[in-house]
């Protein structure tokens, strides 16, 4: 019985066959031959679709049964394979399921032979992965066109993935090259922090605290200070244009012309015959920078600044102000006032002039220099700190002194903001006042 149901399907696959036109009898891929695996137990069907297929062009392997077939995928890749869904052991369907999970890196295009119509069990196979279903007899014509269909969604799958692990190794290279510039710049921030060695530092007349706080790894701002011979203790905060490597790079440029290790090359000293070194008028130094920028710089960036000098026997200030934000002087009563007009930024034109102004510290009173990341910074809805904003904070803080007062104002700061994470850098310098140091008289014997 089985016999004559096989001579049965022969003869109608092969008056199939003989209906279809030559010209897809003789096709052959213009590609490298797609891999095709057949999977049923009955030899004689087997061999009627493999002939054909192999006529088509595709390099055929035979399995009789879904285990045998299995262990043909452990070590080829089909593009793909055509099973009959009834077979002893493994049936197709529970086939396709380990097929599935075998194979997916490369895809393969599933189609199922079968004689079931049940819409039911259709949905069981296609939720079993496969892709398509054959009635059988199989229709030759039927089966060229669910096999070109296969072969293009093989295609764009096979393109798919290739571009995925193209991108996935792309994305690799990236985090590769990132974390070798994340550790540049890790090592990057630890040279910038260098650059403001002592965050606090004590004199008889008085106390300076530094803060520096950059938005990324590495910022635009720089805060310093350097002692002359003539009893001044001078003072800068620069605020370098835009972020980064570029902007940091800057300020390390900028720290050697205001260097306190090196006075020969600090501009705003001048060296006396004896070789004692003086404070130049601020304004002075200013306009030295700016024409050293526009010179010597090749570079578009420009930087804002506060260079002052603090007269520590008599408590005056005298500074420039290049673009930078106001100066405050916080008095010994809490009062606030703020100084200067402005001025205009560094490194953006040439033949600017710079002015001066002063003011005097009197003991108990506080010179507050800080960069715009403090007063710009924003809070959840967008709306700025502002001066106002400002003061109220430096009113709150008016019992706090040293790097206790910096570290209170970050504080303050992100409660603001909502975020310890600000997007400028926060820069600053406080000086606290004590007043002239005293002589130590020395007992007559």
């Amino acid at each position: 019985m089985q016999r004559h149901d096989e001579a049965a399907t022969v003869q109608a696959n092969m008056g199939h066959r003989n209906a279809i036109p030559d010209k897809a009898e003789t096709e052959v891929h213009a590609a490298t031959p797609h891999r095709l695996l057949i999977v049923d137990d009955s030899r004689l069907q087997r061999r009627i679709l493999a002939s054909t297929l192999v006529k088509w062009g595709f390099d055929v392997v035979e399995a009789e049964t879904a285990e045998e077939a299995l262990e043909h995928c452990k070590h080829q890749v089909f593009d793909l394979v055509i099973s009959d869904w009834v077979m002893p052991g493994m049936s197709g369907i529970e086939f396709c399921q380990v097929f599935r999970e075998i194979t997916q890196d490369d895809y393969g295009y599933f189609i199922l032979l079968t004689s079931k119509t049940e819409k039911s069990e259709i949905v069981r196979g296609l939720h079993s992965g496969a892709d398509d279903f054959l009635s059988k007899p199989v229709n030759m014509h039927e089966l060229r066109a669910r096999i070109s269909a296969g072969e293009r969604i093989v295609r764009m799958q096979r393109e798919l993935s290739k571009k995925n692990r193209l991108v996935n190794m792309t994305l690799d290279e990236l985090t590769r090259v990132y974390d070798l510039v994340d550790k540049d710049l890790l090592e990057a921030k630890k040279l910038q922090q260098s650059l403001v060695p002592d965050r606090h530092r004590a004199w008889r007349e008085g106390g300076l605290s530094l803060l520096l706080r950059s938005a990324g790894h590495v910022g635009g701002d720089l805060v310093g200070y350097f002692s002359t011979d003539d009893q001044k203790l001078g003072l800068y905060a620069i605020d370098v244009s835009g972020h980064g490597i570029s902007s940091a790079l800057m300020t390390a440029r900028l720290a050697g012309y205001l260097s306190a290790a090196s006075p020969d090359q600090n501009v705003a000293l001048s060296r006396q015959p004896d070789g004692r070194y003086f404070a130049l008028p601020p304004k002075d130094a200013v306009a030295t920078l700016n024409k050293l920028v526009l010179n010597e710089m090749d570079t578009e960036q420009y930087f804002t600044l506060m260079l002052a000098f603090v007269d520590l026997p008599t408590g005056e200030v005298t500074f420039s102000q290049a673009g930078h934000p106001h100066p405050l002087v916080q008095r010994a009563d809490g009062q606030i006032e703020q100084c200067g007009e402005g001025g205009f930024p560094v490194g953006l034109m040439a033949d600017v002039r710079f002015d001066e102004y002063t003011t005097t510290l009197a003991p108990g009173d506080g010179l507050i220099l800080l960069s715009d990341g403090v007063t710009e910074c924003p809070d959840a809805k967008g709306d700025l700190l502002g001066e106002d904003g400002l003061y109220r904070i430096m009113q709150r803080l008016a019992d706090v002194q040293g790097t206790a007062l910096l570290e209170a104002l970050v504080w303050e700061l992100a409660a603001f903001a909502g975020t310890e994470e600000f997007p400028d850098d926060v820069s600053g310098i406080t000086f606290e006042y004590s007043g002239p140091a005293l002589a130590v008289e020395v007992p007559q014997e």
